[in-house]
């Protein structure tokens, strides 16, 4: 499978297009590197090329988008979604056009994310790595199990630590120029072995129940260490 499909997966076109808007807003110096010292250690700063740059903003939690329309349903995995707003909720995320599951959005008005745990690590590169348009028996292929809410027609998928679903709020603009959908949360729910009481546990919680977090390659991180500052509880 490869990177581009988990976070955002481009057409030859669009791919040109966010080469040529990185390269408009980043000069690039090559071989550039500045050695300091911080506390003691030595720290070398490499210089990091246009086209990588997103890397380093794609450490965020990996979530799968699910959508359906009038009995037709997919499940994609996607790497750039992103809080918005507090009341009501809001989020974003950027699903390309070149993926099925971004027509059922724009037919339906609405759209769920879910967030994975290391369980479902395997089911969310099948999910990332083929499209519906593709195969149509993707999502019986992946071996993900689905399940629904009551009220809602979309698929969520078992083995993930909370699932969203949002009602689209349309932004034409943002749309068609940067595949990029804003949600208004409907409905939400939460495994309570990792979230409770608003908040998440999850340095207590076993390792496969941890979120995962994409790099690229197959790799993930599983986020679960707790660091604590005093006096901001």
């Amino acid at each position: 499978m490869s990177y581009p499909r988990m976070a955002r997966v481009h057409s030859e076109n669009e791919r040109d297009r966010s080469s040529l808007r990185a390269d408009r807003h980043l000069t690039v110096r090559p071989f550039l590197m500045i050695s300091m010292f911080v506390y003691g250690s030595s720290m070398v700063l490499k210089p990091v090329s246009a086209d990588r740059v997103y890397r380093l903003f794609n450490i965020g939690a990996t979530t799968l988008v699910s959508a359906a329309h009038e009995g037709d349903e997919d499940v994609m995995a996607a790497a750039w979604a992103c809080a918005l707003d507090l009341t009501p909720a809001k989020a974003t995320v950027v699903v390309d056009k070149s993926h099925y599951t971004r027509g059922l959005i724009e037919k339906s008005g609405y759209f769920a994310l879910g967030l994975p745990m290391v369980e479902a690590a395997p089911v969310v590169m099948k999910l990332g790595a083929v499209s519906k348009h593709d195969d149509a028996e993707k999502l019986a292929k992946s071996g993900a199990k689905l399940f629904k809410m009551d009220g809602f027609e979309m698929p969520l998928v078992e083995g993930c630590a909370a699932w969203v679903i949002f009602r689209v709020l349309p932004e034409p603009h943002n749309e068609a120029q940067y595949d990029l959908f804003i949600g208004e949360a409907v409905a939400a729910w939460a495994d309570d072995r990792v979230f409770k009481d608003g908040r998440w546990c999850l340095e207590a919680a076993p390792e496969s129940l941890r979120t995962l977090h994409y790099v690229s390659g197959g790799h993930f991180y599983a986020l679960g260490q707790s660091v604590h500052v005093p006096g901001y509880d």
